[in-house]
C-alpha cells in the first residue's frame, strides 16, 4: 500500500488540488453548485434508464429476466424526469445521500490512516481527513432544513479542508519517496 501510496502520491496531490478548486467554486456560485449536482443526477438517471430499457430488449431472448432491467429502467427514467419536474425535492434526497457518502468515506479514511500509521509520518491528515467527512456528514444529517445554501457552503468548507489534507499528505507521501526511493517489491 505503501508502495502505491509513494509512486503515485501525485495522484493524490492531484485529488486535493481539484477539491480546493470545487470547494471555492462552490462558496463563489452556491446555488449553481446545488442546481449542476441536481440536474446531473437527474441527466444519469434518465440516461441510465434509457440503456436500460435497450439492454433489456436486446437481451430479451437470452437472458430469462430481461423484464428487470426493463423495470429498472423505467424507474431511473422516472427518477430522472422527477428530477427535473421537482429538483427541490432531489436536492433534499441528495442531501442525505451525500450525508451518508461523507460519513462512509470518514470511517474508510480514518481506517486507511490507522493502517497507514506505521508506514509513513503525516497519516494524521489522512484521519483528519476522515474526520472532517465525518461532521460533514452529521451536519447535513442534524440541520437538513438549513436550506440548500448552506449545504452549497458546507460543501465548499468541506471540498477546501478535505483538498488540503489530501495536497498534504501528497506532499508527505513526495517527500517520503525522496528519501527513501520506495520500489516494488520482487515478484
Amino acid at each position: 500500500m505503501l508502495t502505491q501510496l509513494t509512486r503515485n502520491w501525485w495522484v493524490v496531490a492531484l485529488r486535493g488540488v481539484v477539491a480546493i478548486l470545487y470547494g471555492v467554486l462552490a462558496l463563489v456560485w452556491p446555488r449553481l453548485t446545488i442546481e449542476i449536482l441536481v440536474l446531473f443526477f437527474g441527466a444519469y438517471m434518465f440516461v441510465d434508464g434509457v440503456f436500460a430499457i435497450i439492454a433489456a430488449f436486446t437481451n430479451r431472448s437470452g437472458y430469462d429476466r430481461w423484464w428487470v432491467l426493463l423495470l429498472e429502467g423505467l424507474v431511473g427514467i422516472a427518477l430522472g424526469s422527477i428530477t427535473f419536474l421537482r429538483p427541490g425535492l432531489t436536492a433534499f434526497a441528495l442531501l442525505y445521500l451525500i450525508a451518508f457518502w461523507a460519513m462512509m468515506t470518514g470511517v474508510l479514511e480514518i481506517v486507511a490512516a490507522i493502517r497507514l500509521r506505521k508506514e509513513i509520518q503525516g497519516e494524521w491528515m489522512l484521519a483528519l481527513s476522515g474526520v472532517i467527512s465525518f461532521i460533514l456528514g452529521i451536519l447535513l444529517l442534524l440541520f437538513p432544513a438549513a436550506g440548500v445554501l448552506t449545504v452549497a457552503w458546507m460543501i465548499g468548507w468541506y471540498a477546501i479542508l478535505f483538498g488540503a489534507m489530501l495536497l498534504g499528505l501528497g506532499w508527505r507521501l513526495h517527500q517520503y519517496d525522496t528519501h527513501h526511493k520506495v520500489t516494488a517489491p520482487a515478484t
